[in-house]
C-alpha cells in the first residue's frame, strides 16, 4: 500500500521576496549559461560544465551581475546542472541513445 500526503506551504512575505529572488537568479544563471552554449556550438566549440562553473563565479564579480551574489551558490550552480542535464539528454535524443 502507497500513501500519498499533500502538503500546502504559506510563506511568509519575507519567505516571498527570498524565495522570487533565489528563483529569478537561477533563470537568469540558465538563460546565460544556455547562451553561452548555444554560442560555443555555433562557432563550433565545446563548453564543459567547469568552464560554465567558472563563468558564474566571474560573473558574480561584475557590476552587472553582483546581485547573484546575494542569494545561495547551491540554488546557483542547480541552475547550471539542470542546463548540463538538459544538454545532454538533447543531443543523447538526437543521436538515438
Amino acid at each position: 500500500m502507497q500513501l500519498r500526503y499533500s502538503y500546502r506551504v504559506y510563506p511568509t512575505p519575507g519567505q516571498q521576496t527570498a524565495l522570487a529572488q533565489a528563483l529569478g537568479c537561477a533563470r537568469v544563471v540558465y538563460n546565460d549559461a544556455l547562451a553561452a552554449r548555444k554560442e560555443a556550438f555555433d562557432n563550433g566549440e565545446r563548453l564543459s560544465d567547469a568552464e560554465l562553473s567558472k563563468r558564474l563565479t566571474a560573473a558574480k564579480a561584475t557590476p552587472d551581475r553582483v546581485w547573484l551574489g546575494e542569494v545561495s551558490s547551491v540554488v546557483l550552480q542547480q541552475a547550471l546542472a539542470d542546463l548540463n542535464t538538459a544538454y545532454r539528454n538533447f543531443f543523447a535524443s538526437v543521436t538515438g541513445k
